[in-house]
Parts: C-alpha cells; structure tokens; sequence
C-alpha cells in the first residue's frame, strides 16, 4: 500500500476493511498522507484523522477511546453514504407515498443472498399476498448462488414477478416501489433516503443493532434474521396494508437520511487533503 501511495501521490487514504485496526494504520502512515476509517463495530483501535459509522444509535462516545484525540467523527445517518442518484430523486419519491396504495414490492437482499431469503419472501406472497399487490421486482446478481431456483419459483407464483439482475437504476427502482422487503446494509440507508416503507431483514450479525435501531425509531419494520421470515413476514405484510402506517415509516425513515451525507462526507474529505 506504501509503494501504491508514492506512485499516486494521494494525500488521503479511505479504509474500509473489518482487518485493518490502528497496527495496520500506523505501518501506512506519512507525513503528508491523511488516514480516514470507516467502521460499524467501534471495537478496535484506529489510528486516523477522521472516521466514519454512519449507523444509526452509534454514539461519538463510543470510539473516544478508540481513536486519538485530534480525530474528527462523523457518526449517525446523517453521514449515510447515500448515491447522488437517490438525492436527485428524493422529494419526487416522496410526494408519491403520500396516498399510494400497497401495489409495487420491491426484495432485494443483496447481490449474492447466500441463505435464499428472497425465495422466503416469495413463497411468503404466494401464500398470502397483499390485496392491493399487483407487481413484484426482485433484484438479484448474476452470481446469486439461487438465482436458477428463484426464477424457477417466481414463475409459479400467480402474480407478475421481475427478476432483474445487476441493476444500475437502484434509485428509478425504489422511487417506485410502495414497499420494500431488504437487507439491513447500506441499502437501508438508501431506502430511508426516499422514504420507501421497509421490511428490514438481518442477513448478518453486524447488522442486528443498526437494524433495531430503525425499529425504534419507527423507520421500519424488523425481521431479526432469515430464520425468522417464514414466521414474521405474513403479519408484517398485512400490517403493511394500512397506509397510515406506511405512511408513518416513510416519514420516519425520510428524516432520518436526508440525502445529503455523501456530500457532508466529502466536504469533511476536502478539508484534510
């Protein structure tokens, strides 16, 4: 990375790995390079001038021992690392929730979904759907271990499902959508930003507190994992049906990421280099 450095000549350097901690930092460090972390378990030490934990219920407090004492936090959702495609479509998304029935639900539980929660939420509609649903988008990526098995079971559902893979129009899709079902990653943040009502699935255990933490603030609704889908999915979905409490979500979830952290981010950036 040091030799990589001196050929480019960057004066910051952005880490975004759960290996690297404060022994890696300070083996990188120069003079005249900035080191910048981003982070969402603030359990190990870094040696930076500025981090990253865009989580929701993350505290500043929860790194002041972690990091050194000239270091900048940029903590909460605030600083969500949300695309400029969904800035540019947030005040459309959000003048079409208001009053818009429950007809479009997006699944979208990452590029690879590796334990096949869609195929939980498929059959889930299958058995019981929304009255008002009249189109299902699933969005998967190529090398989704089940994306055959997928196919094979959107085809047998009696409602219009798309399959679309490797998707560059996330933001159109979601601006969409009445109600996502979706992984409880960067994408939640992405879905506050167009105040899309959200069922949040925990694929991994890293996201379990940022996840309750959207429950409690009235952000979305929370399946604490894939085992739990077949169980909870059903009463999540018919509490759906009320617009007063997608209504409710999507206000909740919209002034929580107002679109605008990638940019505060940035201007953080520009003033270290």
């Amino acid at each position: 990375t040091r030799e990589a450095l001196d050929r480019c000549g960057a004066s910051v350097l952005v880490v975004d790995n759960y290996a690297l901690d404060s022994e890696w930092e300070e083996a990188v460090k120069a003079p005249e390079l900035q080191l910048v972390a981003i982070d969402d378990l603030a359990d190990r030490l870094h040696s930076v001038s500025l981090l990253l934990d865009q989580n929701l219920g993350r505290r500043a407090q929860d790194y002041e021992d972690l990091v050194p004492g000239g270091c900048h936090l940029l903590v909460g959702p605030k600083f969500a690392l949300v695309s400029p495609m969904f800035t540019s479509l947030r005040d459309e998304s959000l003048r079409r929730r208001a009053g818009a029935e429950m007809e479009h639900v997006m699944i979208s539980m990452g590029g690879v979904d590796a334990q096949d929660a869609t195929s939980a939420v498929l059959r889930c509609l299958g058995v019981r759907r929304p009255a008002s649903l009249r189109e299902v988008s699933v969005i998967m990526g190529r090398h989704a271990p089940h994306l055959a098995s997928v196919r094979t079971l959107a085809a047998s559902l009696p409602l219009p499902v798309e399959i679309a893979v490797d998707v560059t129009d996330m933001a159109q899709r979601m601006a969409r959508a009445d109600l996502a079902v979706g992984g409880a990653g960067v994408t939640a943040w992405e879905r506050c930003s167009l105040g899309l009502p959200s069922i949040t699935v925990v694929l991994a255990e890293n996201q379990k507190n940022g996840a309750r933490a959207l429950g409690e603030a009235g952000a979305a609704l929370v399946v604490e994992g894939v085992s739990e889908l077949t169980a909870q999915l059903a009463e999540h979905f018919a509490a759906m049906e009320a617009e007063e409490l997608r209504g409710r979500i999507s206000r909740a979830s919209a002034n929580l990421v107002d679109a605008q952290g990638l940019q505060r981010v940035c201007d953080e950036l520009e003033k270290l280099s």
